[in-house]
């Protein structure tokens, strides 16, 4: 996995370069300014020309090297100082100094020529330091060169698109979107949540001699970037000689009167996610329903009616002796004793269990079950079903995904999967996760209810809790990926993602 930064991590990592490596902020920003302008030649037409506009911090010397690059290499290039000169860091004035040795002089931006579609604006304005909104000189050339970009000039970022709060991914007004987006040494937490990561377009981490040594001096939780070949060797490999127990057997309590699709959706999932056995719990009169839907998926009729509570705890306690992990929640009857039921299965099944939907609202007025679990479990809740969890208005949630998902999970010791673009995964000792799969084709219904399947199939296959959630997440998004691919995004539905699956493990020879 790659590591995501906060600017204070990447300033740790930088000394420790220079320390360990002797790798001077000089040399740093040498190579750094090599790999930009790479990224500019990149993408420039065969008439293009270069424009480089660079701020008076170290951003702003990433882009006076680039433009010095440039012109070695016989290009066409302008450059523009955005702010007051007097301010410039050490290492901005000393790149400045080595561009006039080629015999150009940064010129304010209002007084250079405007450049034509097919031209590249390398916006070196603001990195990783900037802390709120925009304003004078710096917000009018944002607008200047947010106007270029909407007539076919290129925008070639250093770092972060300016505007873009490097840590949490804030896009403050005024700001800027890339087309390509240059991270240096390490990845930032702000290009790859939402909604920084749909505004860096391509991202491109490049190597400027930062070791991934430096990053053991690094210090407060980083953030992983789950990669492909991390979830595909996650899932085990099936062995020749293995029969449908040794893939585990899935108990799940899901579906109620006009929403047995739920647990069509989650059982269908189990079995395309490589458990062996999956068993329902639901409702007598919905039960018919569900197995209509696959015929390899086993029912358990739970003939009392009305919303789910203690009187079904024996049948619960019996359906999950000898399963290898429950799914709980997708289309259940909630009532007022539904939460003090799952909290006694929590405290009493020998499995872990993946909490969903209306079991998640259920514990929700006492969290305290959580802790009181007998085995891992995984919560897996949108942005509202979040914020029940916490207390917090829905917007809160949105705007601290990375705080909220790795606070509940530490202090409730659960694996918390926070959904929606850009997935967040925190584990119980404070390991934080983000997933790049998934598309806007997958906010559909029932979604979800595979999410929670995949998870639970992973579980009952023996995966350790916070691998089965991230590992689950990725394969989710890639199966949707796959799916729109073939189906486009306005039409996918929740059992196109479910069949997605099969592409996905055959793309892992799994």
């Amino acid at each position: 996995m790659q590591s995501a930064l906060t600017a204070a991590q990447m300033r740790q990592a930088e000394q420790a370069g220079d320390d360990q490596l002797g790798m001077s902020s000089a040399l740093l920003m040498e190579n750094a300014g090599r790999a930009l302008a790479d990224a500019a030649r990149s993408v420039v037409g065969p008439q293009g020309r270069f424009l480089v506009v660079c701020g008076p911090g170290n951003n702003g010397g990433d882009g006076f090297v680039a433009a010095r690059f440039l012109l070695e290499g016989g290009a066409r290039v302008s450059v523009a100082l955005v702010g007051d000169k007097s301010r410039m860091s050490a290492e901005a004035q000393r790149a400045m100094k080595g561009l006039v040795s080629f015999g150009i002089a940064p010129q304010p931006l209002e007084a250079l020529s405007r450049p034509r579609a097919g031209d590249v604006v390398v916006d070196a304005i603001f990195g990783t330091g900037l802390n709120r909104a925009p304003a004078g000189p710096f917000a009018e050339a944002i607008f200047r060169i947010y106007r270029w970009r909407r007539i076919g000039v290129k925008v070639v970022a250093a770092d972060v698109p300016s505007g873009l709060q490097s840590d949490t991914g804030e896009a403050f007004l005024p700001y800027l979107e890339a087309d390509i987006t240059v991270s240096f040494g390490f990845l930032k937490r702000g290009q790859v949540v939402e909604p920084g990561a749909s505004l860096c377009g391509e991202l491109r981490r490049v190597d400027i001699g930062l070791s991934p040594v430096a990053l053991q001096v690094v210090t407060g939780p980083v953030l992983r970037v789950v990669e492909e070949a991390d979830a595909r060797e996650a899932l085990p490999a099936r062995r020749s000689d293995s029969h449908k127990g040794t893939y585990g057997h899935v108990l799940v309590v899901a579906g109620s009167r006009g929403k047995s699709g739920a647990a069509a959706l989650v059982s269908r999932a189990v079995l395309r996610s490589g458990a062996g056995l999956v068993s329902v719990a639901t409702r007598g009169d919905v039960l018919d329903a569900v197995l209509a839907h696959s015929p390899e998926v086993m029912g358990i009729p739970m003939e009392r009616a009305g919303a789910l509570g203690s009187a079904d705890l024996n049948i619960l306690l019996e359906a999950a002796e000898e399963k290898d992990a429950l799914v709980i929640g997708p289309g259940i009857p909630r009532g007022p004793e539904t939460g003090k039921l799952i909290g006694e299965l929590l405290e009493r099944v020998d499995a872990p269990v993946v909490l969903d939907a209306d079991a998640l609202n259920a514990v929700a007025s006492d969290l305290a079950v959580l802790r009181r679990a007998k085995k891992p479990v995984i919560l897996t809740p949108h942005p509202g079903e979040m914020a029940r969890l916490t207390g917090r208005s829905t917007k809160e949630v949105q705007a601290n995904r990375l705080e909220v998902a790795r606070g509940f999970a530490t202090q409730h010791g659960v694996t918390l999967v926070l959904k929606g673009s850009r997935t967040i995964i925190a584990s119980p000792d404070g390991e934080l996760f983000v997933n790049p799969t998934g598309n806007a084709g997958m906010a559909t219904a029932g979604a979800g209810d595979v999410l929670s399947g995949i998870c639970g199939a992973f579980l009952a296959q023996g995966i350790r809790a916070p691998d089965a959630a991230w590992a689950a997440v990725y394969a989710h998004g890639l199966a949707g990926d796959l799916a729109a691919a073939r189906r486009g995004k306005v039409g996918l539905m929740a059992s196109d993602i479910a069949e997605g699956l099969c592409d996905v493990w055959t793309r892992w020879g799994r």
